[in-house]
């Protein structure tokens, strides 16, 4: 059973916890019934869906010398379901952790490697959070870190073995933070990192 979800974890409102899983392919879908208790004392019964995605990182690449930030744009099934109209997303390289991962700095050095081609030698988490907690266990590590021309090392791209296909795109910062006003950027944990670097100075920025 998922630690999330074991019952030395719970708290004294939930009870009776059962677990089904519905699908286990590349992640697991389950049904969990429980029994909550309210603020007022009375006792419920609940039945949640729970999409257990595991966890992953994201990071935004920053350049202070030429003010810009990489980003890179892909393809997203869900996104063209829910209205996208070409289904491509504008986002910070990001990954899931595998299992052999001994940190999400690390899995995220190999992500911006396989996505970006920069090999990456710091970050910096500067912010942790769940991506949807009402529907999925997915819990983000988010880092900064600089980069430079030299750090470059191959295309970047993806795996091909995993049908990754990649734009890298370099932009200016100003332009990035323009680009979520405009609504042309609305990925979350995109939107998140660009924000903290506005908030704490990281780049200059300008209207």
């Amino acid at each position: 059973m998922n630690n999330l979800i074991c019952e030395q974890l719970m708290t004294n409102r939930i009870k009776n916890i059962k677990r089904t899983v519905l699908s286990n392919k590349y992640f697991i879908l389950s049904q969990v019934n429980f029994n909550y208790q309210l603020k007022d004392g009375n006792w419920v019964e609940n039945t949640w869906e729970v999409l257990e995605r595991g966890n992953a990182a994201a990071a935004l690449l920053y350049n202070v010398s030429n003010q810009t930030v990489i980003l890179v744009k892909q393809f997203r099934l869900p996104a063209y379901m829910n209205g996208v109209e070409d289904g491509f997303l504008l986002e910070v390289p990001a990954g899931m952790l595998e299992s052999h991962d001994r940190s999400p700095e690390k899995a995220m050095k190999r992500e911006l490697l396989e996505e970006t081609g920069f090999n990456i030698s710091k970050l910096q988490m500067v912010l942790r959070a769940f991506a949807t907690p009402g529907g999925s266990t997915e819990f983000f590590s988010c880092f900064v870190g600089e980069y430079t021309s030299e750090m470059k090392i191959n295309e970047g791209g993806g795996l091909k073995t995993e049908n990754e296909d990649i734009e890298i795109v370099e932009i200016p910062f100003s332009e990035a933070i323009n680009r979520i006003a405009k609504g042309e950027i609305i990925d979350a944990k995109t939107i998140m990192l660009l924000q903290y670097a506005q908030i704490n100075n990281l780049l200059e920025w300008t209207n």
